[in-house]
């Protein structure tokens, strides 16, 4: 199973996926059958213009937390962009890309890794007393 380490790097990736508005978020640990990576992150974007700013999202998010991106594949297109942490591939995908591409066909005997769901203090509509 991945380290604490892994674990928190996806809380990071995630957290700043939802704050963009990512949505079908999946976390796996592919640390059996990939020897260089611990975890994949899987999240969809509405349109190109969100994928990209989930993946800058991601990217200021993971660099603020001291983790250092070695590769960035697919940020022109903004169809299916995938960010490359080492222990941690993100791989934010546009809704029709993740559906066709079927990552989590692919890896379906990995094992999921719980995302910890950020803490909503207040949702549109709450009267504040």
């Amino acid at each position: 199973m991945s380290s604490q380490a892994v674990i928190d790097m996806v809380s990071v990736a995630a957290a700043a996926a939802d704050a963009k508005g990512g949505e079908d978020f999946v976390a796996l640990d592919v640390s059996q059958p990939l020897p260089l990576v611990d975890a994949f992150l899987i999240v969809s974007g509405t349109s190109e213009r969100n994928v990209a700013a989930i993946a800058d999202a991601v990217e200021e998010s993971m660099l603020e937390a001291g983790h250092k991106r070695l590769r960035r594949e697919g940020r022109s297109e903004s169809r299916w962009v995938l960010l490359d942490f080492g222990d941690l591939v993100v791989h934010v995908f546009h809704e029709e890309e993740r559906i066709y591409y079927g990552l989590e066909r692919l890896w379906k005997d990995c094992p999921v890794i719980p995302i910890e769901a950020p803490v909503v203090t207040s949702t549109p509509g709450d009267v504040v007393s």
